[in-house]
């Protein structure tokens, strides 16, 4: 296992399996119950699916194909899309997922990361926060896969998620979202130096050493999607994950 968590973060559309780029248009990869075989071969520690367009076309989470992921993944899993209540959340634990991530239903249901957290504890719900610079340069929160702007800034939501009790963030640059060129390392740092709990960088990954700087910069964690699903940038669809001897030498030195 690698000391640093890096998590392939797999979006769903529905029952299909895309991705992004800067939140807008998408490639469809294909299946995700046979991609979820392919990571089992690769080894790799944990796995988050997020269905980017749930709460947006006000679609529960899709159960059945929860459980079949479940059943055939061999590593932890966490879900977010379309949670809207704890004991939705509650359901998709029950089948084996062990994280929730929250994002929109946070901001006007702040209450249910207490309720999730003191039934499963604080480490099964993650915070998750997307963040966009607006036409002069000043980070601005998301919510509803993009379409609803906040008016406060990312510090003060991530430390709002932390007093409202989330385990953890999981921080996405929408700007970099994929776009292979990199985190957005300043506000990993802004975000890592105003809480105490683990942020996972996501948005940009497009080499070793984009997982290096993010982890350098204070990231506990790191997300990767274009990475973990092309062959390269411009390339064919191919699952895949970074060589572990490469990236533990890199991340290590």
């Amino acid at each position: 296992m690698l000391k640093t968590r890096v998590i392939p973060c797999l979006q769903l559309i529905g029952d299909s399996l895309v991705k992004t780029v800067k939140f807008n248009k998408f490639g469809y990869i294909g299946d995700p119950i046979n991609t979820v075989r392919i990571f089992n071969e690769l080894e790799v520690d944990e796995l988050c699916f997020l269905d980017i367009r749930a709460t947006l076309e006000k679609r529960k989470p899709n159960l059945e194909l929860l459980k079949q992921i479940a059943d055939e993944c061999f590593m932890p899993l966490s879900y977010g899309g379309g949670v809207t209540s704890a004991a939705m959340a509650q359901q998709i634990l029950s089948i084996g997922f062990e994280k929730i991530v929250l994002n929109t239903v946070t901001f006007d249901h702040p209450e249910i990361i207490r309720e999730i957290a003191d039934h499963s504890g604080v480490q099964s719900v993650v915070g998750s926060i997307d963040v966009k610079k607006n036409f002069w340069g000043k980070y601005k929160v998301y919510s509803n896969d993009g379409k609803r702007q906040h008016d406060f800034d990312p510090v003060t939501w991530a430390k709002k998620l932390e007093q409202n009790g989330v385990g953890e963030i999981l921080l996405t640059s929408m700007d970099h979202d994929g776009t292979w060129s990199g985190y957005d390392t300043i506000l990993i740092k802004q975000i890592t130096e105003a809480v105490n709990i683990p942020v996972i960088a996501n948005g940009g990954a497009g080499q070793i050493n984009d997982i290096v700087k993010a982890v350098e910069t204070g990231a506990s964690a790191v997300a990767l999607g274009s990475m973990v699903v092309y062959q390269a940038k411009g390339l064919g669809v191919l699952v895949n994950f970074p060589d572990r001897n490469k990236l533990e030498e890199a991340i290590s030195r």
